[in-house]
């Protein structure tokens, strides 16, 4: 079969009956965590609040312009399924910002993580007076109020009022954006999109702000009106005095019962410490000599974090990798065994005796470890807390693309003419990769990485992974025929597939971290890739991957793959000829 009746194959093949469901795990991103509840609830905010500075930012316009756009606002988020959207990402938001108050413990805290709690905690008590005077106004009271009334209190009335709303306004919106940040950050894209982003979080703001002080001077022209005033503020508009009493004293609870929500959080944590005091401390030795004492059943990570000694941890201390294992040495007698999702990941990678994950382990006697992913000194303890959280587990398809007999290419001509057919082949592999919808990620001498699925679903990222095999040998034929005259042997290269989880995000030192995955789905599409050798074929592509594409291989077969005690099911596709060493 040659190579082109092979991308044949795959073509037809993309059609054929539907392979066995893929694995929920692998299909799916993993499930619904606090996390993703944050996030999630977070965005449902972020849009109510960004509709509302888009509404203050007609202000600019006229104050007509301003009602209107209070009609469209509360079209959208006034129904039944808004309300309950907005109102239930509220609750589980505050909910959960004092849930991570009482959680964060010994993990120094960034800048930018302190400007986002504090901010976070001070929008409730600000947005109280707001929500009482307008939703449960009309909610309890049957009062409608619209801009002209509430200007009027802002500017006229209570202008204190005023000022805290602008504050509102602009902590809500400065709380909303550090969190897009830190959710967007290790999108490939950001980088691209960082410059635009920022002029929009800038402007949106000035731009309601602006709006907010047109409308709040057209109000005091009108104010001198008395006729405008008596229709502006209608006992209906504004409330009758015992109207006004009922809603301080909802208002004042409120506020007291989210005071009280804090204080019990900051409650729970003094007596989680005595607790910990209670249960007496340990003693922790690491290689360098250094000793630190902590509370009994602290983790080995929040010891290191605690006491600023540099630890890995890809994933942040979510139990998920294994960067951040250490070796057990006196004491081990006295360890208390490993939990379920430790011991999922220790036997992953085979972990020897005394091995544990310093995320996972509580110790309850005085020991010693020794991390087994040390840290550069010059690694500094805020980078490490970056790299901390840097690290996103999700479902990709990974592709390693060689050039065959590199070696021979350069043996033949000079190191210059060797460098230009080289840049030739990789540019168009990597033209072929961004065609399909994929992105090349890393540069390997005479091969590349690319990645699929970083801003898709597994089916369709699987899928733009098979077309963009096609595309390889589609863009690699034509280069063989430019080059015709000038080369011996047409270019022959190889490829391997992969698809499963895997971690993205930032990898490397402080001063020069890339986007890349780690992992082993991307071990296996490399060791896949070296096989072509073996076979004499173009590419090996892991079942996995027609799975995840829904898509039925032409055949299949068992191979062993170095690193793995399992084989890996596998296609190949075309033949090469003896390829050169």
């Amino acid at each position: 079969m040659t190579r082109t009746s092979s991308i044949a194959t795959l073509r037809t093949s993309a059609g054929g009956s539907q392979a066995a469901p893929i694995p929920l795990r692998a299909r799916i991103r993993p499930g619904l965590t606090l996390r993703r509840l944050r996030l999630w609830s977070g965005l449902v905010l972020f849009a109510y609040i960004l509709t509302h500075l888009t509404n203050h930012a007609l202000g600019n316009v006229s104050l007509d312009a301003m009602e209107d756009g209070l009609g469209v606002a509360s079209a959208l988020w006034l129904n039944p399924l808004g309300l309950a959207l907005l109102y239930g990402a509220l609750v589980i938001h505050l909910l959960l910002g004092l849930q991570a108050l009482y959680a964060a413990r010994y993990f120094r805290w960034r800048p930018g993580e302190v400007v986002q709690m504090v901010s976070g905690l001070l929008i409730p008590p600000l947005l109280v007076s707001h929500v009482v005077g307008t939703r449960i106004a009309f909610a309890t009271e049957g009062l409608e109020k619209g801009y002209a009334q509430e200007l009027y209190a802002f500017w006229v009335a209570a202008p204190h009022q005023g000022a805290m709303q602008a504050a509102m306004l602009v902590i809500a919106w400065i709380h909303g954006c550090s969190g897009l940040y830190f959710w967007l950050r290790l999108k490939p894209a950001f980088g691209r999109a960082a410059p635009w982003l920022l002029a929009v979080a800038v402007l949106v703001p000035v731009l309601a702000l602006l709006g907010f002080v047109q409308g709040g001077r057209a109000i005091l022209a009108l104010a001198q009106d008395p006729a405008w005033r008596v229709a502006a503020l209608k006992p209906v508009h504004v409330g009758l005095p015992d109207q006004v009493a009922r809603l301080g004293a909802i208002q004042d609870g409120m506020l007291l019962t989210y005071a009280g929500l804090v204080a019990a959080v900051i409650a729970a944590r003094g007596v989680r410490t005595l607790a910990e005091v209670k249960r007496g401390t340990i003693r922790l030795s690491y290689p360098d000599g250094k000793v630190v004492r902590v509370p009994r059943g602290t983790s080995v990570l929040e010891a290191s974090r605690r006491n600023r000694i540099p630890h890995a941890s890809v994933c942040g201390g979510r139990g998920r990798c294994s960067t951040c294992r250490i070796r057990v040495l006196d004491g081990s007698a006295d360890t208390p065994p490993a939990g379920r999702a430790e011991r999922a990941v220790l036997e992953r990678i085979a972990a020897g005796p005394g091995v544990r994950l310093a995320c996972q382990f509580r110790p309850e006697a005085d020991l010693a470890v020794v991390p087994l992913f040390p840290l550069p000194p010059r690694v500094r303890q805020a980078d490490l807390l970056d790299r901390a959280q840097s690290g996103e587990e999700r479902f990709i398809v990974a592709m390693f693309v060689d050039l065959r007999g590199s070696t021979r290419l350069a043996e033949e001509r000079l190191p210059y003419d060797t460098v230009f057919i080289i840049n030739r082949f990789l540019g168009a592999v990597g033209d072929a990769v961004r065609d399909a919808g994929g992105s090349t990620n890393q540069f390997l001498g005479d091969g590349l990485l690319a990645l699929f699925g970083l801003e898709t679903d597994p089916e369709p990222a699987a899928r733009d992974a098979l077309r963009a095999v096609e595309l390889i040998a589609e863009h690699v034929a034509t280069l063989n025929e430019l080059l015709a005259a000038d080369l011996e042997h047409t270019l022959r290269y190889g490829i391997g597939v992969h698809a499963g989880l895997a971690i993205v995000g930032e990898m490397g030192d402080a001063t020069d971290a890339r986007f890349t995955a780690l992992g082993d789905t991307v071990n296996v599409a490399s060791r896949l890739q070296g096989l072509t050798k073996v076979l004499g074929c173009v590419a090996v592509i892991s079942e996995a991957v027609y799975r995840a594409a829904k898509t039925a291989p032409t055949a299949i077969r068992e191979i062993p793959v170095e690193g793995r005690s399992e084989p890996v099911r596998v296609s190949t596709l075309g033949v090469l000829c003896p390829a050169a060493p």
